[in-house]
């Protein structure tokens, strides 16, 4: 846990990192906060495909454009709007919170270019971390306490699922099943429909086209019931539009249909 430094191209929430280190750190505690303000303006959050069952229940599930997809938890329609928490960062209702966001202000990260060993950091600007006189001690003679090593636990546990969603998303462009996504949702009062682009999301015509060896492969290795599940999620985007909508949070001009 020596102290190095980290690549500048920085993830999601994250604003800093720096390496954990029993000699720097060694006073420092974590503590639990009862909100997330990072997430305020974060309308889409990284999901792995182990979530996906779970997450299904309160998000829609789609894949970002481009070439490398990824999956995406939304929890908002629009750029800037979340509509699972207020204005402090407060969950509205109990739901699952994808690990992505659970997983800050910790992160496992290659110190060196080349180097396959991943050391654990954190985001220093983080309320989470730091000098406190409450909190777990990250720290005990010299020792990651208890807490970091389950931190540690969770941060590789991640890095599994990252790379069990990588194989997920291979097996999609395989099969060539993502198409370009568009959703029209009709809001009553206006004449014309909102109109959400910009992501991928499976082409329902091409999976039941698909070949019975192919079908069966995918049955087998469990990526028919994620599809599933992200097909079954696509849903909640009406409920999503309606919260948005409640809350007054809806874009000045719509986006329409080209033609």
């Amino acid at each position: 846990m020596a102290a190095a430094p980290v690549p500048a191209n920085l993830p999601l929430f994250y604003k800093d990192l720096s390496p954990l280190s029993s000699v720097e750190h060694a006073d420092y505690r974590a503590r639990p906060l009862d909100k997330a303000d990072f997430l305020v303006k974060q309308h889409a959050i990284p999901l792995t495909s182990d979530e996906f069952v779970s997450a299904c229940r309160y998000y829609p599930i789609v894949f970002s454009a481009g070439d490398n997809p990824v999956p995406l938890a939304l929890m908002g329609l629009n750029e800037g709007v979340n509509t699972f928490v207020d204005d402090d960062g407060k969950l509205l209702n109990p739901v699952y919170v994808p690990a992505y966001v659970r997983r800050y202000p910790f992160l496992l990260a290659r110190l060196q270019e080349g180097s396959d060993e991943l050391s654990l950091c954190f985001d220093p600007t983080s309320e989470a971390i730091g000098k406190f006189d409450e909190g777990d001690p990250l720290f005990e003679n010299g020792q990651p306490t208890a807490s970091v090593q389950a931190v540690l636990e969770f941060c590789k546990n991640f890095e599994e699922a990252g790379q069990r969603t990588g194989f997920f998303m291979e097996e999609l462009k395989k099969a060539d099943l993502l198409m370009d996504g568009e959703v029209a949702i009709q809001q009553e009062g206006n004449d014309k429909p909102f109109v959400y682009r910009g992501f991928q999301m499976v082409d329902e015509n091409k999976l039941r086209e698909l070949r019975g060896d192919v079908l069966r492969k995918l049955t087998q290795n469990g990526i028919l019931a994620l599809i599933f599940a992200h097909l079954f999620s696509l849903q909640l985007m009406r409920e999503i539009f309606a919260e948005q909508v409640k809350a007054g949070k809806m874009p000045a001009v719509m986006e329409l249909p080209t033609t």
